[in-house]
C-alpha cells in the first residue's frame, strides 16, 4: 500500500479506501479508521515498511470497511480506540451488527463481520468540538446520516477526514449510494461546507482542496437526489418494496448471483424509498397485510 502525505503530519495509506493516519512523532501514529479484514496484514506491513506504531484509532464509523481491524491493533499493539456511543453501541454485539446489516440474517452477519466486535477505550464527544487524545486535539464535527453515530474529524494540520459522508469526485457515477438516512445525510453534508479547512480526504477515494470542497458537495447533494427521482419514476402502480427495488437492479444493470449482494441492494433502495416518503413523494397503503408504495398527487 502507498504511504501519502497530505499535509503536515496528516497522511494516507491508499488501501480499498483512503486510511488516513496521523503522526504524533517517535514512530507512533494515530489510525483514522482500519479499513477492511482482507487488507490486515498488507496495512500492517505499510505501517511496519514506514516504521509506524498505531498507538489509537479514531474511528469515523461502524462499517466493515472501517474498522474491521480495531479490535486486532487493540489486541495486538494496546492501541486506543476512540468511536461514539452510537458507532460503540454497534460494535458491542452480532445482534447489534445486525441492525447495520439489516437485510442479512444473523449467521451470515456472524460469517461476515465478526471481526468487528470490539469494546472501545475512548468515547467521542457527542456534540461538536475538541478532542484531546494522545497528546494532540483533534475536532470531531458529528455528521449522522450515512452511519447513526458517523464523525468527521478535522487533524491538528487543518485536513479533514470525511469519511463516508462525502463521495469523492471518482465515486459520484455510485448506482445506490449507501445512507441510512439519506435526509440526514443531506444536512451534515451542508456542515462541511462551513469548516474552512485546507484539505479534506474522502474514505471512497480523494482528496480536495479547501477551494473544490463547494462544488463535491454540491454533486453528491445532486447525485442523492437524481437517484431518489429515478427510483421515484419506477413508481407507476402500488409497488412493494421488493418490486421497486427490483425495478433498481434492472435500471441500474445491478445483476448477481449472490444473495447477500443483492439483499444490499434491496437494503439501499429501501433507504431511498423511505426518504420519498419522508419527502411526501410516496405514500404507504395496505393491501392483504402488505405495504405498497404509491406515487403522492403532486408527483
Amino acid at each position: 500500500m502507498k504511504l501519502s502525505q497530505v499535509k503536515g503530519n496528516t497522511w494516507v495509506i491508499e488501501a480499498n479506501q483512503l486510511i488516513p493516519l496521523y503522526k504524533l512523532g517517535d514512530g507512533r501514529c494515530v489510525l483514522l479508521d482500519t479499513g477492511l479484514f482482507e487488507e490486515r496484514e498488507e496495512l500492517e506491513e505499510t505501517l511496519r515498511g514506514a516504521g509506524l506504531t498505531p498507538a489509537g484509532v479514531l474511528c469515523s464509523h461502524a462499517h466493515v470497511d472501517h474498522c474491521a481491524n480495531s479490535g486486532y491493533f487493540q489486541k495486538e499493539y494496546g492501541a486506543k480506540i476512540a468511536l461514539t456511543y452510537p458507532e460503540a453501541g454497534m460494535c458491542a454485539s452480532l445482534l447489534n451488527l445486525k441492525c447495520y446489516f439489516l437485510t442479512l440474517s444473523p449467521g451470515t452477519v456472524e460469517r461476515e463481520a465478526s471481526c468487528m466486535i470490539h469494546k472501545p477505550d475512548l468515547l467521542l464527544p457527542v456534540s461538536d468540538g475538541p478532542f484531546d487524545a494522545w497528546g494532540v486535539r483533534f475536532q470531531i464535527v458529528h455528521t449522522p446520516g450515512h452511519s447513526a453515530g458517523h464523525v468527521c474529524t478535522v487533524t491538528p494540520d487543518n485536513v479533514c477526514y470525511t469519511a463516508d459522508a462525502l463521495l469523492s469526485s471518482e465515486m459520484l457515477g455510485a448506482k445506490l449510494p449507501y445512507n441510512l438516512s439519506q435526509q440526514m445525510a443531506l444536512a451534515s453534508r451542508e456542515k462541511l461546507r462551513h469548516l474552512s479547512c485546507d484539505a479534506y480526504i474522502m474514505a471512497h477515494r480523494g482528496v480536495c482542496s479547501g477551494g473544490e470542497i463547494g462544488a463535491l458537495i454540491d454533486a453528491n447533494q445532486a447525485l442523492i437526489r437524481r437517484r431518489a427521482e429515478e427510483i421515484l419514476s419506477f413508481v407507476q402502480e402500488p409497488m412493494t418494496a421488493s418490486q421497486i427495488d427490483e425495478a433498481a437492479c434492472i435500471f441500474y444493470k445491478l445483476f448477481t448471483h449472490k444473495p447477500p449482494r443483492s439483499l444490499r441492494f434491496e437494503r439501499n433502495v429501501r433507504f431511498f424509498i423511505e426518504y420519498l416518503v419522508d419527502t411526501g413523494r410516496l405514500n404507504e397503503v395496505c393491501q392483504n397485510g402488505a405495504t405498497y408504495y404509491v406515487r403522492a398527487e403532486n408527483s
